[in-house]
């Protein structure tokens, strides 16, 4: 496939995709009374609601961890009777993907299951066993924002590609100050499909940059990006290096923006995802593949070589602050040699509005712009950060 059609209106999918976020931020405070919960349409906020107005509080991620430990000790020390008491009988191993069929103690079992619960890549993705919240609702997914301001040292005038039919031949006057948002959200459409582990979840993001100030050719929207996906991810459970090992996953990733020749892009990849959390710290790694699209129908051959073959994320929240810094490279040394890097911090303004700043130093801001360099910064306001 080569391109999508935008959604519909966007606020509309704005409305949908913070309707969780919104009921989270509704029962921060503690309720007068159990009762009030009961106006509560979603059955995960509403048992949220019971949690607070009873002054219950979920075991921390930590006390997690060390219940999943003991259980696995407990699990390990079943095996090595089992194999005692049975001659040649072969010890099955602690597996990478946990599932509760383990012929032992199903409270260990479940324990295990709930490794990690309460960290920070389990909130987005559901990872522990008593985390899942079911399948075919809106879940927040990348950041929420809109940048009124987003200036660019350098507007690519010209977009060009090895494709000649995807170069620009007129320059264009673009303004260096232009409004820049994303939406994001997904769902779950299956869980534990392997035992008690394995979800598949859709996602989208849409992103815009908009000459919202440039009245001299009517404000257009200079380049949107519609990136739909699907996700196979797996709950894990090991230490390396002081970080716990929470996940990994498998994707299918459809990149572009909707446009006609010559300013047509479009890329296809098989992403693969490991993620790592400790205390306030999350770390995603994703190597991709990209699905060749023949020579003839590539209006951008050498994007691997800009946009990167993979890139890492490390995240730090606390106390209602958020940073992030994420790297891509094209993994090739000399003239092929190109990445970018992008900071961005939310951070509080008042209990429903955050603000949000975004450095980007690179190629490959937008797919548009996915072998031009030039360095962004935008600063305006979030509705969701990572986590």
């Amino acid at each position: 496939m080569k391109r999508i059609p935008p959604l519909a209106p966007l606020a509309c999918a704005l409305a949908g995709g913070m309707a969780p976020a919104a009921a989270a931020q509704e029962i921060a405070a503690r309720p007068a009374s159990a009762e009030a919960c009961l106006a509560i349409a979603s059955g995960a906020q509403r048992l949220a609601c019971y949690d607070a107005a009873l002054g219950y509080t979920t075991p921390g991620p930590a006390e997690a961890d060390r219940a999943a430990e003991d259980a696995a000790a407990n699990i390990q020390r079943a095996q090595e009777q089992a194999e005692a008491d049975t001659a040649g009988t072969k010890r099955r191993p602690l597996e990478l993907f946990r599932n509760e069929d383990l012929g032992s103690d199903p409270a260990d079992a479940r324990a295990l299951a709930n490794a990690g619960r309460g960290a920070l890549l389990d909130s987005r993705w559901e990872l522990a066993k008593d985390s899942k919240l079911g399948i075919f609702q809106l879940r927040a997914y990348k950041p929420v924002y809109a940048l009124p301001a987003f200036w660019t040292s350098k507007p690519n005038t010209r977009p060009h590609s090895p494709n000649p039919n995807n170069t620009v031949t007129t320059p264009e006057e673009l303004d260096s100050v232009e409004a820049k948002f994303q939406i994001s959200f997904k769902t779950k459409l299956a869980e534990d499909l392997f035992g008690d582990n394995g979800d598949i979840w859709a996602g989208y993001t849409q992103s815009s940059r908009w000459q919202a100030y440039n009245s001299e050719i009517s404000r257009p929207f200079r380049e949107t990006n519609y990136e739909p996906e699907v996700m196979l991810v797996f709950r894990n459970n090991y230490s390396l290096f002081g970080w716990k090992g929470r996940m990994m996953g498998v994707g299918i990733n459809h990149q572009s923006n909707g446009r006609s020749d010559p300013l047509s892009r479009s890329w296809n990849r098989v992403i693969f995802t490991a993620g790592l959390d400790r205390e306030n710290w999350a770390f995603v790694v994703r190597p991709w593949y990209r699905v060749s699209e023949g020579a003839r129908d590539d209006n951008n051959p050498d994007i691997e070589d800009y946009i990167g073959r993979g890139d890492a994320m490390l995240v730090y929240n606390r106390n209602g602050h958020e940073l992030s810094l994420t790297g891509r490279h094209s993994l090739r040394g000399g003239d092929r040699s190109h990445g970018s890097l992008q900071l961005d911090w939310g951070f509080p303004i008042s209990n429903l509005l955050r603000g949000h700043v975004q450095v980007f130093d690179g190629y490959g801001e937008s797919l548009i712009d996915y072998n031009h360099r030039a360095t962004y910064i935008g600063v305006g306001f979030a509705l969701l950060e990572w986590f």
